[in-house]
């Protein structure tokens, strides 16, 4: 089973890898997208779900930024804290990665009947974290 997950997670992540690339992406790059298309985290969060350190961060943000992607907004709740969310154009970039991810994973998928599709759903189902508390989306894929 080991060698099954990790070979199946190295064709999900070439996946995900060859269609950032067709729109101009990193993988760090789309994930964060895909974390920004339902909530405007602060930059420390997005650090934290992304695996960054702040540095990182703060340049992967910036990057975005110059590409209209995104913008950085002062947080209501603490003058300190800086948000984050998605332009206009990052949303529609987003909503047209997301589709090229999901027919990516559709062809995938294509290989198993409609009932196993749903059983292997339910099984990684198991396998993922809970999602629970107020950072559940935050780690939510590009795609749902």
């Amino acid at each position: 089973m080991m060698d099954a997950v990790v070979q199946l997670s190295f064709v999900v992540q070439a996946e995900l890898a060859r269609v950032a690339a067709e729109f101009d992406l990193s993988v760090v790059q789309a994930r964060l997208l895909g974390i920004l298309r339902d909530r405007r985290p602060g930059m420390l969060e997005l650090a934290r779900h992304l695996g960054l350190d702040k540095s990182s961060m703060t340049g992967l943000v910036t990057r975005a930024e110059r590409r209209g992607l995104v913008r950085r907004e002062p947080s209501p709740h603490d003058g300190r804290a800086v948000l984050v969310t998605l332009t206009p154009e990052g949303r529609a970039l987003t909503t047209r990665c997301a589709a090229a991810i999901a027919t990516s994973v559709a062809t995938l998928a294509s290989r198993l009947s409609p009932q196993e599709r749903a059983v292997f759903s339910d099984l990684t189902s198991k396998l993922l974290p809970p999602a629970a508390g107020p950072d559940a989306t935050a780690t939510a894929p590009l795609v749902r």
